[in-house]
């Protein structure tokens, strides 16, 4: 094969990859993102869940360093001493009444390896207690990754439906643009033959002005929707953003009494200060154990000698051990560990105040949200109605504007009529999905009821 063939076998190789490199990316960029596939990707790509999870390992490592409180302590130690001369004793009327005899003792190099255990027997409860005060923090970090969970659905929900409704904004202001430039152009002929006056045909194109001015607006709006959504997902700001469309009306059916009492069975704030105080408490029972003596059972075997082999001289025996039992008590520091015990108790004090606090925040929260998402829902109706009614006043007043019964101010009138209804529907369908999402957030569970199948837009 000469050079040439095999130049044009490259680069049809390079052309087939090209193609095939575009259809995939085509195909990225067509996919539609459903949301839970973004609620999924924001959390697996969030720093904030990522922290969260750093959260929980700490306290694990936490938890299992007081566990080994428990467990007896293993400590070894090599030293070595020289004295000036070699350690002595004077002995007196050894010999004959009087005399004064000096005998070595020792030697002057010493060298002593031990091995040391300490097994801790009672320590007034602080051990255990310390125990508990890691492992319910445990508990409580795993209690913050919750909460960062849904704030983060919450957020991805927002701006999934912000989307949405920002895609719908923008097909009615396109479709406002071509209605008004519907009229335009029939105003235009109507001037041409003289039916209606220039201010007539000005009015008209004022108007034409004024829709495409809200078609900039909304295109940006869309934009701007659509780079919140890749900032909550990590991804590209300026990445291709697809978003299904679920703006449909899914009815919500349960009642407000029922939203609170999950709220405040549910919701981790609540369980999580519920195990602050109890941390708290914990911490007190640790504090006090200071008021008793610690117990502990110790065990020793050392090595000693002359010589850095620790083999023994001839004044001492090369091993030793002992066993015994070691009380400590400290019973005066001049009430240092009652302000402890004190100061402790305090802050168990300040937990319970805002626990208190933060149920009473909740209700009000869940409240809020729920009327918020009731009002959304008859707005969706009142404007879907005025939807329905405008639609049909625009046709008759197009009709009427066409045998010069109405005015070109009567149509423009019912074109703004009906651009206004078609966005507060869109608005309200938006403002209920999202009102949802904050409910869904107040009350802490991912899933709050029957919602319903969707019953048109």
């Amino acid at each position: 094969m000469g050079m040439r063939g095999m130049l044009r076998r490259l680069v049809i190789v390079v052309l087939i990859c090209l193609t095939l490199c575009s259809g995939l990316s085509a195909a990225e960029n067509d996919q539609v993102l459903t949301l839970q596939e973004s609620i999924d990707l924001a959390l697996k790509q969030s720093v904030m869940v990522h922290s969260a999870k750093e959260g929980v390992a700490g306290a694990e490592a936490q938890k299992q360093e007081a566990f080994t409180g428990f467990l007896p302590k293993l400590s070894t130690s090599y030293n070595y001493t020289r004295f000036n001369t070699d350690p002595y004793s004077i002995l007196y009327g050894l010999s004959t009444p009087g005399s004064k005899t000096t005998m070595t003792t020792g030697t002057r190099d010493n060298y002593v390896w031990a091995l040391e255990a300490r097994q801790p027997v009672f320590a007034g409860g602080g051990i255990l207690a310390n125990y508990e005060v890691g492992r319910l923090g445990v508990d409580v970090a795993r209690l913050d990754e919750r909460m960062v969970t849904l704030d983060i659905t919450r957020e991805v929900r927002i701006a999934y439906f912000n989307t949405i409704k920002a895609e719908k904004l923008l097909d009615v202001a396109q479709q406002s643009v071509k209605q008004l430039e519907s009229h335009r152009n029939t105003a235009q002929r109507f001037f041409d033959v003289g039916m209606i006056p220039r201010n007539d045909l000005l009015h008209a194109e004022v108007e034409l002005a004024n829709g495409q001015q809200f078609l900039v607006k909304s295109e940006n709006g869309l934009e701007l929707a659509r780079s919140k959504l890749n900032t909550v997902l990590r991804r590209g700001i300026d990445t291709p953003v697809k978003v299904e469309d679920i703006l449909a009306y899914k009815p919500f059916n349960r009642p407000l009494e029922d939203c609170v009492k999950v709220a405040l069975d549910s919701r981790p704030e609540i369980r999580a200060y519920l195990l602050k105080v109890e941390q708290a408490k914990k911490m007190v029972s640790q504090a006090k154990s200071e008021f008793f003596p610690s117990v502990n059972l110790v065990g020793n075997y050392s090595r000693v000698g002359d010589t850095p082999g620790v083999s023994g001289s001839a004044y001492r025996d090369q091993e030793n051990w002992y066993v015994m039992a070691v009380a400590n008590w400290n019973f005066w520091e001049w009430g240092k560990t009652k302000n402890r015990v004190d100061v402790i108790k305090s802050r168990e004090n300040q937990i319970n105040d805002a626990s208190t606090n933060a149920r009473d925040q909740i209700v009000l929260e869940v409240k809020n949200a729920y009327l918020l998402l009731r009002e959304a829902e008859k707005q969706i109706f009142v404007s879907k109605k005025a939807v329905e009614q405008a639609q049909e006043n625009f046709r008759i007043t197009e009709e009427r504007y066409r045998e010069q019964v109405a005015t070109s101010t009567d149509v423009l009138d019912a074109q703004t009529l009906l651009t206004r209804a078609k966005s507060d529907h869109t608005n309200a369908l938006g403002d209920y999905h999202i009102s949802h999402a904050m409910l869904e957030r107040a009350i802490g569970a991912e899933n709050t009821g029957n919602r319903g199948q969707g019953t048109g837009n």
